[in-house]
């Protein structure tokens, strides 16, 4: 995936007072920074976060925690964030990959992924985010009743993931292939990308796992 680097960003998010700098010092401990003991749930891959933003400010009973890698997609949140009193998010920059090294496990309740890259290719199916070397990292934090929740507008992906979740020892509790006229619709809180795909019609794909 190729994006647009934003000349900056990087110098703007390490002095930004709503991003998390050095995440494995806070492993363990995250209710602290929070300052309560309510849930914690966090997206990988976050975009721009309308999505984890709009969830904290109707949700002020869990803590959230929105993860992005690419520094000029943290960096549009960011900008939407000042505009915002949310003492229950916070962001990180860092890799889906390295997660292991930010949280213990049973320290996050939930796992959102929305509209992940869908790789397509075979010869990288390792990148998407559902496939079983995530899945691992994933079970490294989660509590155990914790659930991963996740939505594509792909097909294709979502076709994986609705076989390598199982087969990687995960029990998927709910589906849906077409989430805007189903019943787990209800609560839905929509992404960017979701907001688009489905003003053109598109049907979004909806599952949640649980270890």
């Amino acid at each position: 995936m190729r994006l647009r680097h934003i000349p900056g960003s990087e110098e703007a998010i390490a002095s930004s007072p709503f991003v998390v700098q050095e995440p494995e010092k806070q492993k363990g401990n995250w209710h602290a920074l929070f300052g309560n003991a309510n849930p914690i749930a966090i997206e990988v891959g976050m975009g721009k976060g309308r999505f984890m933003m709009e969830l904290a400010g109707e949700n002020p009973d869990w803590n959230y925690i929105g993860i992005e890698r690419y520094s000029s997609v943290l960096l549009r949140g960011l900008e939407k964030r000042k505009e915002l009193d949310l003492p229950n998010i916070w962001f990180l920059c860092v890799d889906a990959k390295d997660l292991g090294n930010s949280f213990v496990q049973g320290e996050v309740e939930r796992i959102y992924l929305n509209f992940s890259d869908p790789w397509p290719k075979d010869r990288h199916a390792k990148r998407r985010l559902t496939s079983p070397d995530f899945l691992k990292v994933y079970d490294q934090i989660l509590a155990k009743e914790g659930t991963l929740e996740f939505k594509t507008d792909n097909q294709g992906l979502f076709a994986y993931s609705m076989e390598v979740i199982p087969a990687a020892g995960w029990k998927i509790l709910d589906y849906t292939n077409d989430l805007h006229h189903s019943l787990m619709f209800k609560g839905n809180v929509m992404t960017e990308y979701e907001a688009k795909f489905s003003a053109k019609g598109n049907p979004i794909y909806k599952l949640i796992a649980r270890r």
